[in-house]
């Protein structure tokens, strides 16, 4: 084997070795990683619970001018659904997918799942 065959052969392996560790690294500490996934999930708890804070702040003031949560809009940029409200109650739903989380209020606590 030439000299130029031996280099080219030893860059060859030096670069599979790099993609190689680059992709045990990815697997621990990439957005796919455990650690990243759960603060993903602790972001979205963390928005929807502002989210719902504004959104009963809103069916509040509703109900207090007309006795009943029925008929209540909430604007798109609160992030959340009215996905019911009778006379004395309503839900509100926020996220997508496996990602979605309601409240039953007045006066409840976020949990997961929707309405």
């Amino acid at each position: 084997m030439s000299r130029g065959g031996i280099g080219l052969l030893g860059l060859l392996v030096s670069l599979a070795l790099v993609g190689a560790l680059w992709m045990m690294d990815a697997r621990q500490n990439g957005p796919t990683s455990q650690s990243a996934q759960r603060a993903e999930t602790e972001a979205q708890q963390a928005t929807a619970g502002i989210n719902f804070s504004q959104a009963a702040l809103q069916l509040e003031a509703f109900h207090a001018q007309s006795g009943t949560y029925v008929g209540a809009a909430l604007p798109p940029s609160f992030g959340v659904t009215l996905g019911r409200a009778d006379a004395a109650s309503y839900c509100l739903q926020s996220g997508t997918g496996t990602a979605v989380q309601h409240l039953v209020g007045p006066g409840g606590q976020p949990a997961a799942g929707g309405c």
